[in-house]
């Protein structure tokens, strides 16, 4: 049993306007690896979530698809384990939907269902670094006003933090993201 349905509201795409989300199964491998792969044009993603699967960071029940009305995945978020110094946190990403989907409410759809099933399962914290655009419609804000950094050099911007639970302040220090991602 997963996440209830999320509604995203009336698209302009003609799609439909409630998106169904779930947790992977195994069956979804290969189209989870086809979706990542199509919306990157490049194999790098992809490969970055098979890795993350074999990887002690990986957290069952927050690697999220979300599907058409016949089950077949169309968007997809992950949710991994990563740190902020030493305190816990997770990392959202990669995020991805089939080109034919996108801007849907396809992906806005799974990265709140991972989002909830996150603060389902007690976590406080979540990082992204991605479109800064884009991740502040989820509560993302620039994780630098939080003292939080990388160890490589990104635009500012592009680094956000949130806290899932209003009574924890986000920590401050250096996000520390698992060994499949190659930033030490």
């Amino acid at each position: 049993m997963g996440p209830e349905p999320y509604e995203y509201g009336e698209s302009a795409l003609n799609f439909p306007i409630s998106w169904r989300t779930r947790p992977e199964t195994d069956a979804d491998t290969s189209a989870i690896h086809a979706i990542n792969r199509a919306a990157f044009e490049r194999a790098d993603e992809a490969d970055l979530v098979d890795a993350l699967r074999a990887d002690s960071a990986w957290m069952d029940g927050l690697s999220i698809v979300s599907t058409l009305p016949d089950d077949t995945p169309v968007g997809y978020a992950l949710l991994t384990r990563c740190h902020v110094d030493t305190t816990p946190a997770l990392c959202l990403g990669p995020c991805a939907v089939l080109p034919e989907y996108q801007k849907s409410g396809a992906g806005a759809a799974a990265i709140r269902a991972g989002l909830d099933a996150a603060e389902q399962l007690g976590e406080a914290f979540v990082i992204v670094l991605g479109h800064p655009t884009y991740y502040p419609r989820f509560g993302f804000g620039k994780a630098s006003e939080y003292g939080i950094g990388l160890s490589i050099e990104v635009p500012d911007e592009a680094l956000m933090a949130l806290t899932l639970d209003p009574a924890r302040s986000l920590p401050n220090g250096t996000v520390r993201y698992a060994a499949p991602f190659g930033i030490d």
